[in-house]
């Protein structure tokens, strides 16, 4: 059995203590009526839904999955998800941070982060029957005209309709230049067209949890130039404004190793009526613009479900006895100890936990700044804002998911057999958390797009902002040992990002070669300065008299932990990036 209470202490010691969120908020606009405290109503809230309403039909849906009819080609959704999803949608949290001119409440996004990770760790198939739909969102209220803004924007944010991003082909799957699907403009029909092609892994292209899907479909025009410049964006609805049904339908479903209750969908466009979105062959300009909310949603994913088979395994281990500790019987009076006395089962549960606390609060940081990139009134920190979440949004999304997915393999390892059993559901959150280190962009692109596009993006200026923040704070780190390592870590980084720029500039598959471990390497150093600063934060509070002691205590714990066991790797992965290219690219296809 899934254990899993929010885990609000955490996340509003980030909020309100870490990141002080009420001074940057106080900064901004969202409204006469929001603080901080109305944040923490709000955040209270949230894990009363997720804890009572979707972790409750999280096994149901994976075990009935989805059901496909070819005769009508229609999708079924798993029964078990009509309720809670009704209740989603009725108590209004498909609206959270939606403009209020088109029904939202416009809150700032950080709160939708947070309750992202909710609805991740107790039911990640059900939240992506509406994940998708902020992207639609975020696209149409930058880039669509008045009308289609008028004629869809409400019913998405509140909830009547749901949105797909229909992007891949059979035959192409990143390198979206390469895509086939057409779309003819209708002679004296202004904006309108006919498009006709086929889409592969639509999330949520087709289900009876509502009466309109909206899809976003990229197509080219006849006049296209070739490749992703020629590539424009459609709204193409599977209802059409005059009540008929389009010519949009789903063809089948993937049969897939997780996320079973999520309907995965084959998409054929037939003759089906869309609606150009801003300018012709803007189309992937315009996808970009929505890509950064979905990979953080993406990144949290795996962090909700870490979460979830973290509190899981440790409700098993503070329970199970097995064997006697190395120390000598620790629980005489049993036949047996606890595990917990056991060095490798608490290394396996620290390592969890503190992996876990370090990527929520890069997460939310990079959450905060999203809100302050778009809504902070002085130039200079909406700019520094923007830069951060552009460089960290692959970090967010690759790295976070990367080690969700090993902290569920890990929860797995802690109950032995029984992990490997259905009756815990760790297997469940394992499968289910795969995906996520592969949709929305795979992590490998994820590392090419910080080499290539973060990196270089204004002449360096977001990363050298990102590294004299962390120096800056280096100095000032209460702890001496901590100080020593951190400094290390990051000048490894600066090493490491010298020595590319000089390599790289020769050689582009150097810097194809270091682009994973290199995004690893950004993830692990701003982790631990993260967890560094949490430290001194919970530090500060104990030497207040904070009487939440044990919670501020493990803090300190937490940060040794990490520098201890993670923070280590750094050089490891300076000699791997390092070690260039030659050992990757010298066989020949006959030797594999």
């Amino acid at each position: 059995m899934l254990q899993y209470k929010a885990p609000i202490d955490d996340i509003r010691f980030l909020i309100h203590d870490v990141f002080k969120a009420d001074k940057h908020y106080s900064e901004m606009s969202f409204g006469e009526d929001f603080s901080l405290d109305l944040a923490d109503v709000v955040l209270s809230e949230m894990a009363k839904f997720v804890e009572g309403v979707f972790l409750p039909v999280n096994r149901s849906g994976d075990e009935e999955g989805c059901q496909y009819d070819p005769e009508t080609r229609s999708v079924k959704a798993p029964p078990s998800y009509h309720g809670a999803f009704k209740q989603f949608v009725d108590n209004g949290w498909t609206s959270l941070s939606t403009p209020v001119e088109h029904g939202g409440q416009g809150l700032p996004h950080l709160l939708n982060v947070v309750f992202d990770e909710m609805c991740a760790s107790t039911n990640t198939s059900l939240s992506m029957y509406f994940g998708l739909t902020h992207g639609a969102i975020v696209a149409l209220e930058k880039h669509a005209d008045e009308a289609l803004k008028d004629r869809y924007l409400n019913r998405l944010i509140t909830g009547q309709w749901t949105g797909t991003m229909c992007l891949t082909e059979p035959h192409c799957g990143t390198d979206l230049g390469l895509i086939k699907t057409k779309a003819e403009p209708v002679e004296g029909g202004g904006n309108e067209y006919r498009i006709t092609g086929s889409k592969i892994w639509i999330t949520g292209g087709e289900h009876d949890l509502v009466d309109n899907i909206i899809h976003l479909v990229l197509a080219k025009l006849p006049d296209a130039p070739d490749g992703s410049g020629g590539i424009s964006l459609f709204i193409v609805p599977k209802v059409t404004p005059d009540g008929e049904r389009n010519g949009i339908y789903c063809t089948g479903l993937e049969h897939k190793m997780g996320i079973n209750g999520s309907a995965t969908c084959f998409m054929s466009l037939e003759n089906a009526e869309g609606y150009l979105i801003g300018e012709p062959h803007q189309g992937l300009k315009y996808m970009f613009s929505m890509m950064n909310s979905a990979r953080i949603m993406v990144g949290v994913q795996g962090l909700g479900l870490g979460e979830t088979a973290y509190q899981t395994a440790l409700s098993f281990a503070r329970e199970r006895i097995q064997g006697r500790s190395l120390a000598g019987a620790q629980q005489p009076d049993q036949p047996a100890d606890n595990i917990m006395v056991h060095p490798d089962v608490r290394r396996m549960l620290l390592s969890q936990k503190t992996m876990l606390e370090g990527c929520r609060a890069l997460a939310y940081w990079v959450g905060m700044n999203l809100d302050m990139s778009q809504h902070h009134p002085i130039d200079h920190i909406r700019e520094q804002a923007g830069d951060l979440v552009e460089l960290l949004t692959p970090v967010v999304k690759a790295f976070i998911t990367d080690q969700g997915y090993l902290v569920c393999d890990q929860a797995v390892q802690t109950l032995g057999g029984s992990g490997f059993t259905k009756d815990w559901g760790i297997e469940q959150l394992l499968r289910d958390c795969r995906i996520a280190r592969i949709y929305e962009g795979t992590n490998g692109i994820q590392a090419l797009d910080l080499v290539g596009r973060k990196l270089p993006m204004n002449n360096g200026r977001a990363v050298r902002h990102l590294i004299n923040e962390m120096v800056a704070y280096a100095d000032v780190c209460k702890d001496h040992a901590t100080q020593a390592r951190l400094r290390h870590g990051i000048s490894v980084l600066n090493d490491v990002l010298a020595w590319l720029a000089m390599n790289a500039l020769q050689d582009r598959e150097v810097a194809g070669a270091a682009a994973t471990p290199l995004l690893k390497l950004f993830g692990v150093v701003t982790v631990g300065y993260l967890l560094a600063k949490s430290a001194d934060v919970a530090q500060e509070k104990l030497n207040g008299g904070d009487e939440s002691s044990d919670f501020l205590f493990a803090k300190l714990k937490t940060r040794d932990f990490y520098f201890a066991e993670t923070m280590v790797q750094v050089d490891m992965l300076m000699e791997l990036i390092k070690s260039g290219k030659r050992h990757l690219m010298a066989f020949n296809d006959a030797e594999f």
